[in-house]
């Protein structure tokens, strides 16, 4: 049986090389850091969400072991069978307190918190509003959930109020959108949004994977940002980005949803517990990050000379508010073939093509980090530059 289903696959794979949109993985020989060696060569990486420059800090490596010495290596269970430690109950404190929310919930993955968020909420009566833009974790979590859908242009107020006004005869409503959008850098308005969602009687979610520990003053996120306390229900996020850069995601909000997620959320109940090596980590993050807020301001700073550069270079770069900076360059396969240059050139980015990112909207995603030197912006800026003249981007 399987014969003709390994031809089919290895014709749809063959059609993907030809058309140069074939996804090599590149081996890190090295930790994850702003310098990473791949392939015998020291390259400089910009495609890590490790916006913060925490995933190879000393702290949080010494807070992991000394976990692992107190609390062990891997929990063998879910939380509600005998999967919670101490340990978790202290990092969901921390992370309430960090987004100034009443109780959070740990998950393996942010993927798997928003997998797990729709459904044990909302049923067929009820209607989810999402942004045409947010992550495919969002998407897949609300196929999972019987409610009605309603989907609104990227930042569209005037579109999400049509859909709000649609949506008056569902139980139920709640707008989910990203914090910040992963491929174009920009940010949600979550003040209008607000607004909408108290004029049309609605909740609200966020998901604060690239926003958290990056937007608002001192990096805590939308809330922070747009003085929307109080007005979000629902923030979902993640450990894996500026928050260290491992695994394991949350969801933290209101009391009572929380607790419903706790007896309902499949990803929750039939997922083993966050090991403690992560958890001794990431309790030292948020340690960290109330001592000083020297990270975020030195992301700040790499963010906006690079930006700066950049577009008096002659890029094409979409509006950010972000660590994300997208060089557009509209053609998938030149994006492959930037890519590759810029790594002979020891610069280390990803071209992003459909069906990541709309068909003729291809890209070049670059991430910047505290853990970026300026030195580390010159060469890459320099390198996009030579590039772009070889390939005629520039002239």
């Amino acid at each position: 049986m399987y014969n003709k289903m390994k031809d089919y696959l290895s014709n749809t794979i063959t059609e993907i090389k030809e058309a140069g949109l074939y996804k090599e993985e590149r081996l890190i020989e090295s930790a994850q850091q702003a310098a990473i060696n791949v392939n015998g060569k020291e390259v400089l990486n910009f495609c890590a969400n490790n916006y913060l420059g925490l995933s190879n800090n000393p702290r949080l490596i010494e807070a992991a072991k000394e976990m692992m010495d107190k609390r062990g290596y891997g929990m063998s269970s879910v939380r509600f069978i005998c999967g919670t430690q101490d340990i978790h109950k202290e990092l969901e404190a921390a992370i309430s307190e960090y987004f100034q929310t009443e109780d959070t919930i740990l998950y393996a993955a942010c993927f798997d918190a928003n997998g797990g968020v729709f459904e044990p909420l909302f049923g067929q009566e009820d209607a989810i509003i999402s942004d045409s833009l947010n992550h495919a974790s969002i998407i897949d979590g609300v196929r999972l959930c019987k409610a009605k859908r309603y989907r609104y242009a990227n930042a569209d107020m005037a579109d999400l109020e049509r859909c709000l006004i649609e949506a008056q005869e569902q139980r139920f409503r709640i707008i989910v959108t990203d914090g910040v959008f992963s491929m174009d850098g920009n940010v949600a308005p979550m003040d209008k949004i607000c607004e909408l969602a108290e004029k049309y009687d609605a909740l609200v979610m966020v998901d604060e994977c690239h926003s958290a520990g990056v937007v608002g003053k001192t990096g805590h996120g939308v809330n922070e940002q747009f003085n929307t306390y109080g007005h979000i229900d629902i923030l979902t996020g993640t450990l894996g980005k500026a928050f260290g850069g491992a695994i394991g995601g949350f969801t933290t909000g209101r009391k009572e949803i929380i607790d419903i997620l706790r007896q309902r959320s499949r990803p929750y109940l039939f997922s083993n517990s966050i090991p403690p090596a992560v958890i001794g980590a990431s309790l030292e993050v948020f340690k960290m990050l109330k001592e000083s807020n020297s990270l975020h301001d030195k992301l700040v700073e790499n963010v906006t000379y690079f930006r700066t550069k950049m577009m008096e270079a002659g890029f094409d770069i979409k509006p950010t508010q972000s660590a994300i900076c997208a060089v557009m360059l509209y053609d998938a396969k030149l994006s492959q073939q930037y890519a590759a240059k810029l790594q002979e050139e020891g610069i280390y980015v990803t071209g992003f093509y459909y069906p990541v990112v709309p068909k003729d909207q291809a890209r070049i995603r670059v991430q910047l980090s505290a853990g970026h030197d300026k030195e580390h912006l010159d060469r890459c800026i320099a390198a996009f530059i030579k590039v772009g003249k070889e390939l005629g981007v520039l002239k």
